[in-house]
């Protein structure tokens, strides 16, 4: 039986490789070391265009927490097939990608210790690079299944996509996800609301170097729009948990659909009991998360401060609160770290 103090060398020592494992990946030194046969520290650091005395601590780390193989007679590092598979951009999927969410995080650790003191929030524009590296993971559980997976879980939805209908993403972000859209369905008309000037620039940016003529994006506070019966289906991706009016925002989105549209809306997969998320493979990471920002934002706001783990149970309470007559709620192989929720009016 390990001892507690043996458990606690190991959260410090898994900690510390969280940070050394999203420095490997923003260095790219994952995804070079997958393509090296067994290499020497000049070696790697040659072909990542690195330091070689960093990228050898940085081996050190690696190495001794055992993801990186290192053959002492030679001195010689390499990485496996199942790991790299597992911590590179080719890879099946790219663990390493969420590591960068505990250094985002760390960086305001300082402001949300004087929120556990004196209440309130910390905004948005506190959480440097949270965007880019939202947007990144979002590439992993949205975009690599969008189209053949998360749609197709709404019947006859990719029928209807293929003719002229209207969508509407509620905290679109950087827009990815409208973009995949209006690309790969060119009849239909896609919009984008967020209330962040950056990452509605950003999309724009994306949809004008994509060529399309059929999307739209508005910085546009979710808790403020209300679009008479406009939009076929109206989607939100990781976004309603973080809102500082959720009621409202479900309600809104209700309003604005169709008598005969559909809200898809993908959320973290959890309980609203605590209880009941014991056995959940990533509850201590998805609280910290939680508290480190989704909650805090919503807070920051004066807002109900739902946070990440606000769970099936109150999701679907709310979605039937906002006026929704059915709500289901789906999973998919891929992504076991979100619910699926398919709400009609």
């Amino acid at each position: 039986m390990v001892s507690f103090d043996e458990e606690l060398q190991d959260i410090m020592n898994k900690s510390a490789l969280a940070l050394m494992i999203s420095i490997g990946h923003r260095t790219g030194l994952f995804d070079v070391m997958a393509k090296l046969p067994l290499s020497s520290s000049n070696d790697i650091a040659e072909k990542a265009n690195l330091n070689e005395r960093y990228v050898r601590e940085w081996l050190g780390a690696l190495v001794t927490s055992k993801i990186i193989d290192y053959d002492s007679k030679s001195s010689l590092y390499s990485i496996s097939k199942d790991k790299s598979d597992l911590l590179t951009r080719d890879g099946s999927f790219n663990f390493a990608t969420s590591m960068q969410f505990i250094p985002v995080m760390a960086q305001v650790e300082d402001k949300i210790l004087d929120c556990f003191t004196n209440g309130g929030g910390v905004p948005y524009e506190s959480f440097h690079r949270f965007h880019e590296v939202m947007a990144e993971e979002s590439s992993q559980t949205v975009l690599s299944e969008l189209i053949d997976g998360i749609l197709p879980l709404v019947t006859g939805l990719i029928e209807k996509l293929k003719q002229n209908i209207k969508i509407l993403d509620v905290g679109c972000g950087s827009g990815r996800a409208i973009n995949l859209m209006a690309k790969t369905f060119p009849t239909s008309h896609f919009t984008g609301y967020d209330f962040s000037n950056e990452v509605i620039q950003n999309a724009k940016n994306e949809s004008l170097k994509l060529s399309l003529t059929n999307t739209c994006f508005e910085k546009q506070d979710a808790a403020n729009f209300n679009h008479e019966e406009q939009f076929d289906v109206i989607t939100a991706f990781d976004a309603i948990h973080d809102q500082a009016n959720p009621e409202k925002v479900l309600g809104n989105i209700k309003n604005s659909l169709k008598p005969d549209g559909v809200f898809l809306m993908q959320d973290i997969a959890g309980s609203s009991k605590l209880e009941n998320n014991m056995n959940h493979p990533l509850a201590p990471f998805l609280y910290t998360i939680s508290c480190l920002h989704c909650m805090t934002v919503s807070l920051a706001l004066d807002g109900k401060g739902l946070g990440a783990m606000w769970g099936k149970e109150l999701a679907t309470q709310m979605l039937k609160d906002a006026g929704f007559s059915s709500v289901e709620v789906k999973q998919l192989p891929h992504d076991p770290m979100n619910y699926f929720y398919i709400a009609k009016p």
